[in-house]
This record gives structure tokens, C-alpha cells and sequence, in this order.
């Protein structure tokens, strides 16, 4: 009983308390404030993402369940260090810079508290009520996140931090809402006395650095203010400026880029690393790139207005350009070759290619394995989706598939008919030419399908069948013809399962009984057989092939460019009408082949093997090309002059 006594009375006379870490003299601790320029505005890129250590701490204002943040709770220092949707700030490379200057046995912590637009009133304790009751509206959901007191949770925050460590400096950059102010000064010094005085704290000891603002090489929206900044030694003898001469921005000139705040935070930096006795080092940073491009180079015609990419060069070399700052890898993919793009530090990707083929190319962009379209481009449905293009402009010799002055255009329209066959609406895109709106004459008709994997605007928007038509109409070459291009059912690649037969069979019916009706009976058309072709590039020459020599009593004409018509007996095939070749050159007045000269489509060689049985089938190569509109272009120039003559 007596011990049980004597241990009462010692714990009267000695409370029991919650056991707490000593303060830490070596975690340096550091206030910043300001507005969007500390908030941050620039994306964060694939190097700021990269962890600078254990040593350099953020303690946040505000909770960030995504990242597993809680406010008031140290945890590592990476972007965003505001609030969840803010960007890269100078806090983030200020830290970086500390911990590569000061020996490894200290820390840095910030605590970080901005609000975009925000005026220095807004942190003046004496001011902040009558502020935010007259803040805009864009602006209060920021001020919410910190209970309408930022100046408050700035240091209910630093409070807590003084029980880790030592509070070494404050950070601002603010000042571009009190452009112009006379008493800036004044109000910063009215903030600055009022964190010392809450948080115990002296001037001597707890410098404020303050940042210029953009300059953007003279023209920054509020370069003006950058006087009033580097006066404001002369109100608060504290006061470090932080130059931000050569510090680049952004296009509005006002808030920094990634790389901007990258210097300026290293400056902030490196100025406190000499306050606090030490030589400043900086961090290692990817410094951007300057990606020539050769001064012949023009923008691709495919380039959607406003873009300055992609270009190519008199050498017929293609530089494209793609802004992705969080990518880690970006890979070009055009006319089978892959070309690991580079970036230039600041989050854009720059790649050169070799000289391209004169002609249009699908390409696409690739980043974490998706493909993806550049959106600096003009997108074409090919390889079973939507793509980029680009066109390399051939010389004199591609004038048939450009618009010619003086030459009269026709109309490419689009229209939807109402498929019986397939129980559905359908699209498809008509060419008339320019003459059928001047009178009531009858027009013949080629039905034009487009190869796997696009679509009904292929021709029109790849191939430029409508000038290739106007110019040979206006020339005198081809006579006025409707030109009629559907879908055809291969825009999807094959079915798993499904054989060559079956593949796009599913339009024949609708070709035959739902199209041709419909357009002879809403154009002035020529109905009969001697006024009807058909014709299709590589898969579309398959159903040319297919749907003709089943029903020569409904065409008279039919040709094919890079024709995928593989493995046919001639002899045999579509009951043996090629081994009747009387018959056969009776019925189909003109039958067009062609290939490109480096696609081994086999077409010569079938060519061939028809004119030893008789046919009077016609054969082109075009020289130099592949499996590729180029190719298709040639081909449906020379066929055209041959039709309904």
C-alpha cells in the first residue's frame, strides 16, 4: 500500500504526457504564397515526376486523396505541390536545388499555400474578409479550399511544421494583380510582420524571397510590376529579388512553361542555398532541345489551319512535332518504318524522316503502345479507323488530281438511301458534274469502291477523284459521268472465322437491289447496262470482279486498281465466262487492270493470261508506287477516258 501511495503521488506531481520528436534543427522549413505563378500553370513533365528523395518534404494545405495526401501531414515533395489540379511551381525546383546544395544530413520542407489571380490583400490578416467577400466568382472555390483564409491556413500549417523543424525563409511570387499599386510594398511588408510575429519568428533569420514576374522579352502582360518588385528591398530590407530575366512562358505571356519554372525555382533555390552559407548546385535538368527544320520546308497540305506541323522539306523529308509532357516515349509510324520522336525537354516531341515517296501516307503517332492521331492533321478513314495523312506533293505531273483555274467543278454530295437488304440506312457519296445543274441531260454512271479497311470518302478525301474527273471532263478526255461510292461493308478488317468469299458479299445485294435503284431514281441517270461501271481499288477490285461477272446483264464496263484477286483459275472462275471470250468482249466493252510497279499484286501476269484467251483486257503500271493512292489515282485517270465512248 505504501508504494502504490508513493507512485499516486509522483504522478500528481509529474503528468503522464504524449511522448513527441524533438524539433529537428536539421529540416529546414519554408513558406510559400502567391498567386498562379506559385500556384503553378505549367504541366509537369516526365523529369519533375521523378522523386527528388527522401529529403525533400511537402507538408499539404489541402487533402489530395488521388495522391493519398492529407493536409497537415508530411509526405514527399512532388508535383502538384498546391492543390490536386495545379501544375509545376519554383517551389518544386527550389527544393531540388536545396537538397543538391546543403549537406545530406538536412532536410527541406514546404509548406505551400497560392490562389490563382489573387491580389496581396488577400493575405493581409486585416483584409482577407472584406477580400473574399468581394472575390470573384471563378475565384471562390480556391479560397473555400482554405476555409476563405488562406493567410490562416498558412499558418495554422507552419505552427504544426515548428514542431519538426526550423523555419528558415518565406517564398512569394505575387504582384501581378496589384500592378501598378503604390503601396505593394507596403501590404508585402504588412504580410511578412505578421507571419513573424504569429509564428515567433526573426526578420534576420527568415528572409522573403520575391520572384519577378514574366518578361517574355519585353512583352509580359505585367512586366510592369517587375519594378515595383526589385524596389521592394528598399521597404522590407529582407527581401531577396529573384530575377526572371531569360525565364520562359507560356503563349499567354504571363504565366512561366515547365522550363520557365524550372530556372526560376532553381534561382529561388540558389539564392537561399547562399543565405544559409552554402554554394549553391543545381539539380540535373533535361535542358530543351532546338529541333532545326530547314528553312525550304512548308507546311503539309494535309496540316490543319493554325498548326506549324507537320512541314516538308525539298527533299521531300517530313518534321512533325506533338505536345505530350507526360509521355516517357513517343514513336512515329509512317510508310513502314518506326522513328522514336525526341523530346525537347519543355514537353514537345520532335521527329525527321527519311525522303518519303511522292503521295498520301496513313501515319500515326504511338505513345504507351496505343496509336493515336496527330492532331495537327487532317484525319482519313484508313487501316480500319480514323488517321493522320500526310501528302507529299508530287511536281507538274500530279496536276490531273489538283483543282485547275478555269476548269469547272463538280459537286461531291453526300446522301443516305434506305437498304431493304440489309435493313438499315446507308451512306454514300455522289459525284455529279459540273454541268448537271445547267439543264435536264442523263448521265452515265460508275459505281467507284474504295479498298479494306476505308471508307465512302476515300476517293473524294484521299484520292481526289472529283478533280481528277473535273480535269479530264474539262479537257475533253472523259465524257460527264455520276460517279457513285458507297462503303462497300469492308470498312472493318476480317472477321474471325470469315473467308475472302463472304468478306464485303454482304453489299452485293444492296448494290444491286437497293443502290442502283436509288440512284436512278433521284439522279438524271442512264439506266441501261451500256451506261453502268464498276470499278474498285485492291479489296473494292475484288468486288468489282465479283458483282460484274455475275451480272454482265447490268454492266458494260469494269476496271481495277491493285485488284486483291488472288489465286483466280481464269479458265474456270465465275463459270468460265473468261474461256468465252466472244461472248465475254461482246458484253464488257472495256476492261481496265492496273498495279503499282512495286506491289506484287500479280495483276501483269493475269493480264496476261486473259489476252492468251482471248479477253480484251488492258492493262497499266504506274511506275515508282505501291499499294497506295498515288498508284489508284494513275489508275482511275486512265481508265476514265475509255468509259461510255
Amino acid at each position: 500500500m505504501k508504494l502504490r501511495n508513493i507512485l499516486a503521488t509522483l504522478l500528481i506531481a509529474f503528468p503522464v504526457c504524449r511522448m513527441t520528436a524533438a524539433v529537428d534543427p536539421n529540416f529546414y522549413i519554408f513558406l510559400c504564397f502567391g498567386q498562379s505563378n506559385m500556384e503553378g500553370a505549367a504541366r509537369p513533365e516526365a523529369q519533375d515526376l521523378v522523386s527528388p528523395g527522401p529529403r525533400f518534404l511537402l507538408m499539404p494545405a489541402v487533402d489530395d486523396p488521388q495522391r493519398g495526401r492529407k493536409m497537415g501531414e508530411w509526405c514527399e515533395a512532388l508535383p502538384p505541390l498546391c492543390r490536386p489540379n495545379n501544375g509545376l511551381t519554383p517551389a518544386d525546383y527550389f527544393g531540388r536545388t536545396l537538397v543538391k546544395s546543403l549537406p545530406d544530413n538536412i532536410r527541406v520542407g514546404v509548406i505551400h499555400v497560392a490562389i490563382g489571380g489573387i491580389r496581396i490583400e488577400g493575405f493581409m490578416p486585416d483584409s482577407i474578409a472584406a477580400y473574399v467577400k468581394k472575390a470573384p466568382s471563378w475565384m471562390k472555390g480556391m479560397l473555400e479550399a482554405y476555409d476563405n483564409n488562406p493567410y490562416e491556413r498558412l499558418v495554422t500549417l507552419a505552427r504544426k511544421a515548428q514542431k519538426d523543424g526550423v523555419i528558415k525563409g518565406i517564398l512569394m511570387h505575387q504582384g501581378e494583380s496589384n500592378t501598378d499599386d503604390p503601396d505593394w510594398a507596403w501590404k508585402v511588408q504588412n504580410v511578412y510582420d505578421n507571419l513573424l510575429g504569429d509564428l515567433q519568428l526573426k526578420p534576420e533569420e527568415v528572409p522573403l524571397l520575391a520572384g519577378e514576374v514574366v518578361q517574355a522579352d519585353g512583352q509580359g502582360q505585367c512586366i510592369r510590376m517587375n519594378k515595383q518588385i526589385n524596389e521592394l528591398p528598399l521597404t522590407l530590407h529582407t527581401a531577396q529579388v529573384i530575377s526572371s530575366t531569360g525565364c520562359t512562358n507560356g503563349p499567354d505571356r504571363l504565366h512561366f512553361d515547365a522550363a520557365g519554372y524550372r530556372e526560376l525555382g532553381c534561382r529561388y533555390g540558389e539564392r537561399m542555398a547562399e543565405l544559409l552559407g552554402y554554394k549553391p548546385v543545381r539539380p540535373v535538368i533535361q535542358q530543351p532541345k532546338t529541333f532545326e527544320v530547314p528553312a525550304d520546308a512548308v507546311l503539309a497540305t494535309t496540316t490543319v489551319p493554325g498548326n506549324n506541323f507537320p512541314k516538308i522539306d525539298s527533299q521531300r523529308r517530313a518534321y512533325f512535332r506533338v505536345v505530350a509532357p507526360e509521355a516517357d516515349k513517343v514513336v512515329l509510324d509512317i510508310c513502314n518504318k518506326k522513328y522514336d520522336m525526341e523530346s525537347d525537354g519543355r514537353g514537345a516531341w520532335f521527329a525527321t524522316t527519311d525522303p518519303l515517296v511522292v503521295g498520301f501516307h496513313y501515319y500515326f503517332l504511338n505513345i504507351g503502345g496505343v496509336n493515336f492521331i496527330d492532331p495537327s492533321t487532317e484525319t482519313f478513314f484508313g487501316c480500319n479507323r480514323e488517321a493522320g495523312g500526310i501528302e507529299i506533293l508530287e511536281g507538274p505531273e500530279g496536276d490531273y488530281y489538283r483543282p485547275q483555274a478555269g476548269v469547272a467543278h463538280g459537286q461531291v454530295r453526300s446522301i443516305y438511301y434506305y437498304s431493304n437488304s440489309s435493313n438499315q440506312w446507308r451512306h454514300a457519296m455522289v459525284y455529279t458534274p459540273a454541268e448537271y445543274e445547267k439543264g435536264k441531260k442523263r448521265y452515265p454512271v460508275l459505281y467507284l469502291q474504295h479498298g479494306m479497311g476505308e471508307d465512302e470518302t476515300g476517293w473524294s478525301k484521299q484520292g481526289h477523284m472529283q478533280h481528277i474527273m473535273d480535269n479530264a471532263i474539262a479537257s475533253g478526255k472523259a465524257v460527264p459521268m455520276i460517279v457513285v461510292m458507297e462503303s462497300g461493308d469492308i470498312k472493318a478488317p476480317f472477321g474471325r472465322g470469315q473467308s475472302f468469299e463472304s468478306y464485303g458479299a454482304s453489299f452485293y445485294p444492296v448494290l444491286l437491289n437497293d443502290l442502283i435503284p436509288y440512284i436512278d431514281s433521284n439522279f438524271r441517270t442512264k439506266s441501261d447496262r451500256e451506261h453502268r461501271a464498276m470499278a474498285g481499288l485492291s479489296w473494292g477490285g475484288h468486288q468489282t470482279f465479283d458483282v460484274v461477272l455475275n451480272n454482265i446483264d447490268k454492266f458494260a464496263y469494269m476496271g481495277t486498281f491493285s485488284g486483291a484477286i488472288f489465286g483466280l483459275d481464269v479458265k474456270t472462275a465465275y463459270n468460265g465466262i473468261f474461256s468465252r471470250a466472244d461472248e465475254f468482249n461482246k458484253n464488257i466493252h472495256y476492261l481496265f487492270m492496273s498495279c503499282g510497279s512495286e506491289e506484287n499484286f500479280g495483276t501483269e501476269a493475269m493480264v496476261k493470261n486473259l489476252k492468251e484467251l482471248g479477253i480484251n483486257a488492258h492493262f497499266y503500271e504506274s511506275k515508282g508506287t505501291a499499294h497506295e493512292w498515288l498508284t489508284w489515282r494513275r489508275g482511275l485517270n486512265e481508265f476514265i477516258p475509255h468509259l461510255f465512248k
